[in-house]
């Protein structure tokens, strides 16, 4: 009997090893994502970038718990194709929305009240159906999908608004034109118009005339009830809240900081008594006039800011923080309009923030964004990269994460490794810029050196630039003349990956014949 025994007594050890083994093993759990995309949010607008001005305790803590990219691009230098490439990982070069479309032929969709009569004149002009967006991507592997905030990639009543798009929730912004204003007549959940308790103030309304511009009282019609990111931000935390069971992708696409100026008047008292004493903005860039639009967009930001906090305090709140991978970034850089300094708020860092050089320019402070990415006890706290990477990677990083199979027509590359800090980082060979706005303009980095063409559409004569972003990187010295062979490889490269826009208002007929033509 001893002998059996003994050997029950090995088997049973052996199988009591197996279990422990298993149980300290675990299959690991697909996390939840949550990708935080801001608005025309200059790549120096955050503490953690060298902003000296605006406050943004939250956003830094963001990074200081995680990565923080300095070599990361968008797509595009615009909110439509940018989103869209975001969610497709294309670049533009064989993107279907390559610059900004307000499907203008349906009539007259910049009319705000007649669009608030006729929903048929909102939105951007649709994607095609069978386009394959993240969310979808995401879903089949058993993610609940949300988004808030500003869509642009198709209006209502088409097949491309985000329910119909691998979305199962969403509240917002269907239509850019909307977003004009934070104080707006309705937005969407789902598909059903949801009104709002706000008058019908049309964006780019002007200041009255013979009204005192330094009279608070002056400025009560840029103000009203419903503060669209208060509402939209709530309808976020609701759809986390309801998540506890599979593991969900959550899209904020916030309006914040694009204008108009208008922000909550605690965080405009703020940066008044910062700031002190500023001229008024009275309306004559654009959106709406702003008393105080150095304290007014500070507080934009601020607020948004603040809002990130209130977001990971409640991931922590619901046992979800640990694992949820949080990227925060920006659809483009800075814009020039509307009231905003960038110039005041150094809003670029080192890249200029002046028309030409900011947002709407594949310049370096029109596409070179903020990015910053958490996830608790995965990415290094406190880590950083120069990896140079675009928003068209988030597609390819995410399928290696977790595991669906990438689009076949893809264009990024995962930069998870990066992310986990391990071995096996594949570089980008090229990023890649082709954008039909602002007179038509391409631009192709290569490692340091970036080429750049101006003006390819509009009447005046095409530039021929390239730079070396590693000596620099506020790009001052074209060196084009003096690097032949560069401008070569990029004309190959522009060869290989250029394909006709199937719009016509994307098309940029001058390099039909050529990157080098003229």
């Amino acid at each position: 009997m001893k002998p059996t025994f003994s050997l029950l007594l090995c088997t049973l050890l052996i199988l009591g090893c197996k279990e422990e083994q298993t149980t300290k093993a675990p299959k690991p759990q697909k996390p939840n994502i949550i990708y935080i995309l801001a608005d025309d949010l200059g790549y120096g607008e955050l503490g953690v970038y060298g902003q000296e001005k605006i406050e943004t305790p939250n956003i830094d803590a963001l990074a200081q718990s995680g990565m923080l990219f300095t070599q990361h691009y968008t797509s595009a230098p615009v909110c439509a194709p940018a989103r869209y490439m975001l969610l497709t990982g294309k670049h533009s070069g064989h993107a279907y929305i390559r610059g900004n479309d307000e499907w203008g032929d349906r009539g007259d969709v910049w009319n705000y009240k007649a669009m608030a009569k006729d929903s048929t004149l909102e939105g951007q002009r649709p994607i095609p159906s069978n386009t394959v967006l993240l969310p979808q991507k995401l879903k089949e592997q058993g993610y609940t999908t949300g988004m808030v905030g500003k869509w642009g990639l198709g209006a209502p009543h088409t097949e491309s608004i985000p329910t119909k798009m691998g979305f199962d929730f969403f509240y917002g912004y269907n239509c850019q034109r909307q977003a004009h204003t934070y104080y707006p007549l309705h937005l969407y959940h789902n598909e059903n118009r949801v009104h709002l308790q706000n008058d019908t103030i049309a964006p780019s309304t002007t200041f009255p005339e013979g009204t005192d511009p330094n009279d608070p009282a002056s400025y009560a019609d840029y103000t009203l009830n419903d503060y669209a990111p208060d509402l939209m931000f709530g309808q976020m935390i609701n759809f986390i809240s309801e998540q506890q069971k599979d593991p969900f992708f959550f899209y904020w696409a916030t309006p914040i900081p694009h204008n108009a100026i208008q922000a909550p008047q605690r965080w405009v008292d703020y940066y008044k008594e910062k700031f002190g004493p500023e001229e008024p903005y009275l309306g004559d860039k654009g959106y709406f006039p702003h008393q105080n639009p150095h304290a007014g967009y500070a507080a934009m930001i601020s607020y948004l800011d603040e809002n990130v906090g209130k977001l990971v305090e409640h991931l922590k709140k619901k046992g979800l923080y640990e694992n949820t991978l949080i990227v925060f970034s920006s659809d483009n850089g800075v814009t020039f309009t509307g009231g905003t300094d960038g110039e005041f708020f150094n809003s670029s860092g080192p890249f200029g923030e002046e028309r030409g050089k900011g947002k709407g320019f594949v310049y370096e402070g029109g596409i070179r964004v903020p990015m910053i990415a958490s996830w608790p006890g995965h990415i290094a706290p406190g880590s950083k990269t120069d990896h140079i990477s675009a928003q068209y990677d988030v597609m390819a990083t995410l399928s290696d994460l977790i595991g669906y199979e990438k689009p076949s027509d893809m264009d990024g590359i995962s930069f998870l490794p990066t992310l986990l800090q391990e071995e096996g980082q594949e570089q980008h060979e090229f990023l890649f810029w082709e954008f039909p706005e602002y007179g038509g303009q391409v631009a192709i980095r290569m490692g340091d050196w970036k080429l750049v063409r101006q003006h390819l559409k509009d009447a005046e004569s095409p530039t021929l630039e390239l730079y070396n972003l590693g000596a620099d990187a506020a790009e001052t010295e074209n060196v084009a003349a003096q690097h032949p062979e560069i401008l070569e490889r990029a004309a190959t490269i522009f060869a290989a990956e250029h394909m006709d826009a199937e719009t016509e208002r994307f098309r940029i007929p001058s390099i039909e014949k050529g990157l080098l033509g003229n």
